[in-house]
């Protein structure tokens, strides 16, 4: 079994890529066949963001943010949102101590390291916005007060796309807070049978998974990524990709500015990953579908045609210029 390792100096992006690619080992034994799209968020948790994950039911969401928060060793609190979901159900709430005389704060499920928030889209605006603080500021102000969350807090939504009824679309403010937008999409026949013969064998529902690191490893790893280097060719791509989306044909609105800096940060999280300490442009290419497409709204009157926030990034990285392949320094 792998003990949890609480580093007692930085770690180096080696060690930190090393351990990056264990916990998507240990993660793989729980979810099936989804290496790529595990690692890029695993980037995103390596970059300080939250992932939205959107995908049909039973596609192994929530099995996979309760695997990753278990193989890092990380609180977990799981979020079901429902329409009659309050804000203070999440954030907590001041209750009245008879005992003392006095009115306490009760925690609520945000305070820990890694919050699912399950079906974020069930629930209303008012209860959505209850999140926003939380994620940006990583506090949340209740009557006036305010309670620092613990670090490293991580939140990774669900969301089904074929479910409307009953459902409230994510405020564009509130999608613009996510890192990343992920899907893992149905497995191959042969990834699906796996998944049935592993369950079979292991004659049980729960896969027993080990920790790999821990909070304080977690941070060191994160402190790591901040180590990589972004050479200024590279960050002008992240912008021009980003304005690209702006100018787009089938675009209303495009990226903000936060997805320049997203593909920055994810792409540096992207590169620690395949073991390096400098990002280049393919780093960026790896990231930018789940960076930005989340974040550009088509126009309307195409919402009938096959036009996408997903193609848009497609076409905006066949016509960006790729900037000159960097050298191993």
């Amino acid at each position: 079994m792998t003990q949890p390792v609480t580093p007692t100096g930085v770690l180096s992006v080696t060690e930190t890529s090393e351990r990056a690619r264990a916990v998507l080992d240990e993660v793989e034994r729980a979810v099936v066949g989804k290496r790529h799209p595990l690692t890029l968020v695993l980037s995103a948790v390596l970059g300080k963001g939250h992932v939205l994950l959107e995908d049909f039911p039973g596609l192994g969401k929530t099995l996979a943010a309760r695997s990753l928060a278990r193989v890092l060793g990380l609180g977990f609190a799981r979020v079901q949102f429902t329409p009659d979901l309050l804000p203070a159900d999440i954030t907590g709430s001041f209750l009245y101590n008879q005992k003392e005389g006095t009115f306490e704060f009760r925690r609520g499920p945000l305070f820990t390291g890694l919050l699912l928030a399950d079906e974020i889209n069930r629930t209303p605006p008012k209860t959505q916005s209850a999140l926003l603080e939380a994620m940006q500021e990583h506090q949340v102000t209740v009557e006036g007060e305010t309670f620092r969350l613990s670090e490293p807090f991580h939140v990774l939504a669900t969301a089904n796309p074929i479910e409307y009824e009953g459902t409230y679309p994510l405020p564009e403010a509130q999608l613009d807070r996510f890192l990343m937008r992920v899907s893992f999409g149905y497995p191959t026949a042969d990834e699906e049978h796996d998944v049935v013969t592993r369950r079979l064998a292991r004659r049980q529902e729960e896969v027993d998974l080990d920790e790999v690191t821990d909070a304080a490893g977690l941070g060191a790893m994160q402190a790591a990524v901040e180590t990589v280097t972004l050479d200024d060719t590279v960050a002008r791509y992240c912008v021009d990709l980003a304005t690209a989306t702006r100018d787009h044909k089938d675009v209303l609105t495009g990226s903000s500015p936060r997805g320049s800096l997203g593909l920055a940060l994810a792409a540096r999280g992207f590169a620690v990953i395949r073991g390096r300490d400098y990002v280049i442009p393919e780093d960026v290419k790896a990231v930018a579908r789940a960076v930005l497409s989340h974040r550009i709204t088509v126009k309307p009157e195409l919402w009938m045609t096959q036009a996408s926030g997903p193609r848009v990034v497609d076409a905006v990285l066949a016509e960006v210029p790729t900037p000159r392949a960097l050298e191993t320094t």
